[in-house]
């Protein structure tokens, strides 16, 4: 459990001591399966349902784990979409990232969902006002990377008499989301949980994207002296592998803990097995990583809980 000590200068200065108590009934407290309705869905592949399974378990043990030990518990999702997703061939329905974070039993005090889709935005605010009317809801329309002060404007103010935890879930389906966005946010005491599109777009686009005029990678990273050290490695390290490790390290400036690329989960497609991208927690502390290495016990595919 989490237990406050004090806050300096805000939430950077915030120091917790933490005790881990395993979580044995997740796997069989699981999130009822989606329902129909006539508002807007978005549309995934069979594999998201790996990526939900995993959010949905941390989304439980971050919120029990901490629960009435600060005055704030937040839930930050940049990618929210409308809340409900399809499956592309199977036509099954899933709770989108937004409406299992509400799922779970000990409910966070605030959540702020942001989306650059105004229809998914409606969409996603009918549905929650209808299977969650009393929660604290805060809704941001538009990209992350331009709406990053508007989003953190939703966080609470924290101080030494209401103290602030924040989980943030970044989904971007490549690599747009640039590290100033992150570094914005990490000025408040938050974890992250990221989807590095390492393979379904770095890979993809390794030519283009090691191009000097080309600034995808310099404005993900935060940094434009990638390139040299990349030049020194090609043919002794896969791209992907690269990035994730200067991506780790960028958040080690931050504060955050180390996070190796073999605790990065790698989710493959269904099709040919081949690897799309990584899903990479970061924190200033390593409860989280227990929580997350717990999570990971259930990620099998045998392990599915939504049928």
């Amino acid at each position: 459990m989490f237990q406050p000590l004090s806050n300096v200068a805000g939430n950077r200065g915030f120091i917790y001591r933490a005790s881990y108590v395993p979580y044995e009934g997740m796997a069989e407290d699981l999130p009822v399966p989606a329902h129909g309705d006539e508002l807007p869905r978005s549309y995934v592949r069979a594999w998201a349902e790996d990526k939900y399974r995993l959010l949905y378990l941390y989304d439980k043990l971050f919120s029990r784990g901490i629960k009435n030990k600060w005055t704030h518990r937040v839930y930050i999702d940049l990618f929210s979409g409308p809340g409900q997703v399809i499956v592309q061939g199977s036509g099954k329905l899933l709770w989108g990232s937004p409406i299992l974070a509400l799922s779970v039993q000990d409910k966070f005090d605030k959540y702020i969902f942001c989306d650059s889709s105004a229809s998914y935005v409606d969409a996603l605010r009918k549905r929650v006002d209808l299977l969650f009317p009393t929660i604290d809801v805060s809704y941001v329309v538009g990209d992350c990377n331009e709406k990053v002060e508007e989003v953190c404007g939703y966080i609470p103010k924290a101080s030494k008499d209401n103290t602030v935890l924040s989980f943030c879930f970044v989904d971007p389906f490549n690599l747009r989301v640039k590290f100033s966005t992150i570094r914005r946010i990490a000025d408040h005491f938050v974890d992250f949980l990221v989807l590095l599109a390492l393979h379904m777009d770095a890979n993809r686009n390794v030519r283009l994207y090691t191009n000097p005029k080309n600034r995808r990678i310099d404005d993900f990273l935060g940094q434009s002296e990638w390139r040299s050290r990349w030049s020194g490695l090609k043919g002794d390290m896969e791209f992907p592998r690269f990035l994730a490790e200067e991506y780790a390290q960028q958040m080690q400036t931050l504060g955050y803990l180390a996070v190796p690329f073999h605790r990065m989960k790698q989710i493959r497609s269904d099709e040919r097995n081949l690897p799309l991208y990584h899903l990479a927690l970061f924190s200033r502390n390593e409860l989280a990583g227990k929580y997350w290495d717990q999570v990971l016990k259930y990620s099998t595919p045998q392990r599915r809980f939504w049928n």
